[in-house]
């Protein structure tokens, strides 16, 4: 994949746009690739160069990306007011529930119909999913839609006011949690040791809700990058948080990269034929 500047705006030329309705409700998503489908939920404040980056890793190792437009500027790096304005807007959407643990957002119900599309442009044995920060826990209400079989969790952020919440529903949980355990399925999940915004209380509160079938990966602060990022990040995120988007170091070597490689093997062992 050749090299992008992360400081200038992507054109996200090598997706195919698409306007995807379902039950009623449009959506732009950013098509690309082939092979099994993963949906890359992106973080807060919208499609930056660092999530485009991050699908087309997504892409080029065998996977039909679906990338939505959930909020923002697609393929902007945001200012500091921008990418506030965007969150502003965001905590008081109906889509979403930014302050309320033990919801499940709207939204992903509209997500968990395109994983259905998605399987059904696609085929294999089923769909993967990541979300980040603001929709980082949104693969695992996925998990409530039976093509979803690998849900990845990087900084879940939800709910903004309770550090030891998660934001489902408790019926959600334990209806994902049967599946989990039923189909032998298991939840990957990321965050940096001092991130402020996804804490060890919500690690820990996962962890009880899925027991086993929750592999939760906590990385130094050490590991993540300081540089090349939004003046958004520089003003609003100021602890390591984006695990392999604006915090990854993109290094031979390094822990965010580790996890980078990771989550693709976890896609490709969930998504492989040999597993339908």
């Amino acid at each position: 994949m050749p090299k992008r500047s992360m400081m200038q705006d992507d054109p996200l030329e090598d997706f195919e746009r698409r306007t995807i309705t379902l039950a009623g409700v449009s959506k732009v998503v950013y098509v690309g690739g082939s092979g099994p489908a993963v949906i890359v939920m992106t973080e807060m404040p919208g499609i930056s160069p660092h999530v485009a980056r991050f699908a087309r890793w997504v892409r080029d190792a065998g996977f039909t990306v679906y990338m939505p437009s959930l909020f923002g500027r697609d393929g902007a790096v945001a200012g500091a007011e921008e990418g506030a304005a965007v969150f502003q807007r965001a905590c008081i959407s109906a889509e979403f529930r930014a302050m309320a643990a033990n919801q499940s957002s709207p939204v992903t119900k509209w997500l968990r119909s395109l994983a259905r599309l998605a399987h059904g442009e696609c085929g294999g044995p089923g769909v993967g999913a990541i979300g980040m920060c603001f929709t980082g826990n949104f693969a695992l209400t996925m998990m409530l839609e039976p093509s979803m079989l690998a849900p990845v969790l990087s900084q879940p952020s939800l709910p903004l006011n309770d550090p030891a919440g998660i934001e489902i529903a408790p019926e959600e949980v334990r209806a994902v949690r049967e599946r989990l355990e039923r189909e032998d399925l298991t939840v990957l999940a990321y965050r940096f040791a001092g991130d402020k915004f996804c804490m060890a209380q919500r690690f820990a509160a996962y962890a009880e809700a899925l027991g086993d079938r929750f592999i939760g990966r906590v990385l130094s602060d050490s590991a993540a990058n300081r540089s090349d990022l939004s003046p958004f990040f520089q003003r609003y995120v100021t602890t390591p948080h984006s695990v392999v988007t604006a915090h990854l170091i993109d290094e031979v070597g390094q822990p965010t990269i580790a996890a980078r490689d990771e989550i693709l093997a976890f896609f490709k062992r969930r998504l492989s034929a040999a597993d339908s």
